[in-house]
């Protein structure tokens, strides 16, 4: 089950213990892409791979977490919506199969992370703001994802160059461990992110062009193409901002009515609700309870049903024109496909080499 390179050099921070993994590498939870297959490859690397629930059903994900055991006897998480109706549930199942992680993009309240730790389970939200780190540390999160705004997901414009070392000051001396993410794809940014007191680094984009990824090959080659300026933070997906590949179709949203773009929204949930077998009113319930945990408007909510059909179009069923393909800005700086090991040893090799060269500094 290990391919883990025993040349590979070690790098052990406050997170690795944590978790029990080798490297302070994470594989984030990416709708559609983090599957089975993913995530196992990334544990057994020596990193920690996190299967994404958020467009699984619950018998989806119990044989995702089943399917992943198979493959790796190492510790991996699973990204939790922590609004989703049957939040509980899953948590359930992940103290019921002795899942590592819980990974949670919106922060879980107090009881659910308390239960998570009682049972054994890591808790780790994902913030976007130093004083969201400083209130899920005082709930009992066990650490922390930073990530800025070069990354692919629903992140504020803060680049990370600043959130980062914003989030460590307000956790203080002895605070809990921070992962830094956004725009981290090698070595060099692993050694930064250690240098600013980060105690590891996640990735999406990076892992999504591996060998290791389901996305289709073709998929793969429309990322290898693009530039630094080849991404677009667009509203019109799901009414909130995320990255995404400039395509066609995102040209055409961004360029579109809002009216249109929330028909198509309504259109795409509805398609979303058949493919799940989901009711109408577990939609409604994972509604009210997305607007009682956020800020967002009945819109944006509706649009918010949008993003799984149109992910999975493109990262799913390869079809770029009528589906969005969600990217960090750091796609500009990706040319190749390595396995997971192979990604994992090239960046702990340059990482520690960096580290080295920079402690000869010293005089």
């Amino acid at each position: 089950m290990s391919g883990d390179a025993v040349t590979t050099p070690q790098i052990s921070t406050r997170f690795t213990e944590l978790v029990g993994v080798q490297y302070p590498i994470v594989q984030t939870g990416m709708g559609w892409v983090s599957g089975p297959g993913l995530t196992a490859a990334t544990s057994n690397a020596g990193g920690l791979g996190i299967i994404a629930s958020a467009t699984m059903t619950f018998d989806e994900l119990e044989a995702a977490v089943k399917k992943t055991k198979s493959l790796t006897d190492k510790p991996f998480g699973v990204n939790i919506r922590a609004d989703a109706t049957d939040a509980g549930e899953r948590i359930d199942l992940l103290i019921r199969e002795k899942v590592k992680v819980a990974s949670f993009a919106l922060a879980p309240k107090k009881d659910l992370i308390a239960k998570l730790k009682d049972n054994g389970v890591v808790v780790v939200p994902s913030i976007g703001a130093a004083k969201h780190a400083v209130k899920v540390a005082s709930w009992g999160a066990d650490a922390v994802i930073v990530q800025g705004g070069e990354g692919g997901g629903h992140t504020g414009g803060v680049a990370t160059t600043l959130l980062l070392p914003s989030v460590i000051d307000a956790l203080g001396d002895g605070g809990i461990p921070v992962v830094a993410a956004g725009g981290f794809f090698d070595g060099r940014g692993l050694a930064a992110a250690l240098s600013y007191g980060a105690e590891g680094i996640a990735m999406g984009t990076r892992f999504l062009l591996t060998s290791d990824s389901a996305v289709p090959d073709s998929v793969k080659q429309e990322y290898l193409k693009r530039g630094l300026q080849d991404t677009t933070v667009s509203r019109k997906v799901d009414g909130m901002p995320h990255r995404v590949l400039n395509t066609e179709l995102v040209d055409a949203l961004e360029k579109g009515s809002y009216a249109k773009g929330l028909a198509a929204a309504a259109r795409n949930a509805t398609e979303f609700k058949a493919m799940t077998g989901m009711k109408w009113s577990t939609l409604m319930r994972d509604g009210l309870a997305m607007k009682k945990a956020s800020d967002r408007t009945w819109q944006q909510i509706i649009m918010a049903g949008n993003t799984p059909m149109l992910l999975k179009a493109g990262l799913v069923d390869g079809n770029t024109h009528a589906g969005v393909l969600a990217s960090g800005q750091v796609v500009g700086m990706i040319d190749d496909l390595p396995s997971c090991a192979e990604l994992i040893e090239r960046i702990m090799t340059q990482a520690a080499e960096r580290i080295d060269a920079m402690a000869k500094l010293r005089r």
